[in-house]
């Protein structure tokens, strides 16, 4: 076996040589800092050693690289809010023109009738003032003469007329409390099928032929 000789305390370091080496070291570390990582990593170069080197040019296209990558992470990150934006937008203009279209089909009341030629109808709703109503009136077969008025209280009111018409639609708002509709009459030589389709605020719809 082996022993080796163990070593004589003048042969140990002093603590004041400890602390000198820590020193170096320290400094050591420091200095490669300031003129190896900084400028190779940072384009930081406060002594002007690593432009010498050659290592500042080289943080420096490193700094443009994670600059670059940057503008395009957020770049990328505005593409994708933008388009969740405009997906939204769409979502909700899509569900919006489903909803108007379904609500403009789902009719309160429908009737339908047959005109023979010289035959008339008449049909009226009863209304408050204010009270708005929305209508679709067909007409297949032929033509017709038609009136849209409303009467009530002592007071009276044409909101349309026409003569040969295939149809009509809009909003009908009573000016008064009343009945408010329609009178039509038949004056082709054939006959002809009249459709109306209501929505919309009124208290009754009646047959007044």
């Amino acid at each position: 076996m082996f022993n080796s000789t163990r070593p004589s305390l003048e042969e140990l370091p002093s603590s004041a040589q400890l602390l000198k080496s820590t020193a170096i070291a320290a400094a050591s570390a420091v200095a490669i800092l300031v003129t190896v990582v900084l400028p190779a990593e940072y384009n930081i170069d406060p002594t002007g050693v690593g432009g010498l080197l050659g290592l500042a040019e080289m943080g420096e296209i490193k700094q443009q690289l994670a600059a670059e990558a940057e503008a395009d992470r957020q770049m990328d990150a505005g593409v994708e809010e933008q388009s969740s934006l405009l997906n939204d937008i769409f979502g909700l203009f899509v569900g919006s023109a489903a909803a108007q279209e379904a609500a403009a089909e789902e009719w309160r009341d429908e009737i339908s009738f047959t005109l023979e030629p010289g035959e008339h109808a008449e049909w009226k709703l009863s209304m408050t003032e204010g009270q708005t109503v929305f209508y679709r009136m067909t007409v297949t077969g032929g033509r017709v003469n038609f009136d849209m008025h409303g009467h009530g209280n002592g007071a009276n009111v044409t909101y349309e007329k026409a003569r040969g018409s295939t149809g009509s639609e809009g909003p009908l708002v009573a000016q008064f409390d009343g009945d408010h509709g329609w009178f039509w009459r038949n004056r082709d030589n054939a006959d002809v099928t009249v459709t109306l389709q209501l929505r919309g605020d009124y208290q009754e719809l009646k047959d007044e032929s």
